[in-house]
């Protein structure tokens, strides 16, 4: 390693806000309270999040996670991921007599309620979001088979042919791209005049302030890196953003040592974010990395201060009560 006098200089631009949203932080909040009150195993359905850092910090704590209920035994406590579910599945675990904690986040808990009320209301729901993700995949198991349709881009959008035209409503995956998003939103009003959308948009606060944040900084960055999880959809669409707003590279990586350290010799300014299921403690991981290596001159750039907070579900406020009384 050079020393410091040696080092060659490296601006960072830190974007922010970053990292934990309040339905992460919440979720892995009642993961650890269950395990408190309750005590090992607590079962997981999926990851709580997506990130392996922190479902590893969870497991040496005593959480197990599976993919489906019928991994865990009979009268067992399980938690539902912060991504919801299917009605099917505490169908399943009522049937079961399972013990279960819902973590869904509540934002994404608006959508299911905002699908429901169209579909009471007889219109037909497109969903816009990309199919295979734990959060569309119980957002679509909100409805009977066939009452709400998957729209994944702006093409599927041109050719989208739903059962009932003339009564429709759209409801959004919460981690999508604004950008692409509203391109879509944009073909599907165009082709269907009285389509209705949610009250207030579905792309939730989080996925909003991370996107701007690192707009606000990329076309300044020769490149850019996101910390976050290869199957997290807003860290992925966080490097998609980056590369759009103008940044030479953009690169998703995990921790530091995902980051190719001798690909950055001729760089002088680098961009920083992570996803919303990302710690900050790998965020300081990743700086203490370029640390070691430049001499470093940091800036933290915030488009606005976030305050949200989500209360933990009823089951384990009173439960935490209980314990204490």
């Amino acid at each position: 390693m050079n020393s410091d006098v040696n080092k060659k200089p490296l601006n960072v631009l830190m974007a922010a806000p970053r990292g934990f949203c309040a339905g992460v932080d919440r979720a892995i909040q009642i993961v650890e309270r269950a395990l408190d009150i309750f005590g090992k195993p607590i079962y997981v359905r999926h990851e709580i999040v997506h990130n392996r850092y922190v479902v590893e910090n969870l497991e040496r704590r005593g959480a197990v996670f599976v993919d489906e209920l019928d991994e865990i035994p009979d009268n067992a406590r399980v938690i539902f991921s912060a991504h919801g579910v299917p009605k099917s599945v505490p169908a399943e675990a009522n049937r079961r007599g399972l013990f279960f904690i819902d973590a869904t986040c509540p934002l994404v808990s608006k959508v299911h309620m905002e699908a429901e009320r169209h579909h009471r209301a007889g219109r037909h729901v497109l969903l816009i979001g990309h199919a295979g993700h734990p959060e569309v995949i119980g957002t679509m198991g909100q409805l009977p088979d066939g009452e709400i349709s998957l729209v994944e881009s702006a093409a599927a959008a041109e050719t989208v042919a739903p059962p009932n035209a003339d009564n429709l409503a759209y409801v959004t995956q919460t981690t999508l791209s604004l950008d692409e998003t509203a391109d879509i939103i944009t073909i599907l009003k165009a082709r269907f005049p009285g389509i209705q959308g949610p009250h207030k948009k579905d792309i939730c606060y989080a996925t909003t302030n991370r996107q701007r944040a690192v707009q606000a900084i990329a076309a300044k960055c020769d490149t850019f890196f996101v910390i976050g999880a290869p199957n997290s959809s807003n860290s992925l669409r966080l490097v998609e953003v980056a590369k759009r707003a103008g940044s030479g590279a953009a690169h998703l990586v995990q921790r530091a040592a995902d980051i190719d350290w001798p690909a950055l010799a001729a760089v002088h300014t680098v961009g920083l974010s992570a996803g919303a299921s990302a710690p900050e403690d790998l965020v300081i991981e990743v700086l203490d990395g370029f640390r070691q290596r430049f001499d470093l001159s940091l800036e933290e750039v915030t488009v606005t201060e976030e305050n949200v907070e989500f209360k933990l579900p009823a089951a384990v406020r009173s439960a935490v009560d209980a314990k204490a009384s």
